[in-house]
């Protein structure tokens, strides 16, 4: 079952860390945000394959919108 990564908040995606296809561990960052001038890891909690990474640096998520599905 895919576990789907989703963002906590309105914010600039500044780099995309993993690509599909890759390995991940629980405590993984998959992507790093940018809101307030501040920078928020967004990580897995479990263990397995990236299977899709939906978004690219620059995008704008909204809460709620998918970063990465995770199986």
């Amino acid at each position: 079952m895919a576990e789907e990564i989703r963002a906590e908040m309105v914010a600039n995606v500044m780099s995309v860390v993993v690509a599909e296809g890759v390995e991940v561990s629980d405590g993984d960052t998959l992507v790093i945000l940018e809101s307030m001038k501040m920078e928020i890891p967004v990580i897995t909690e479990v263990d397995g394959t990236v299977t899709k990474v939906a978004v690219a640096e620059g995008d704008v998520v909204q809460s709620g919108d998918l970063i990465a599905l995770v199986e």
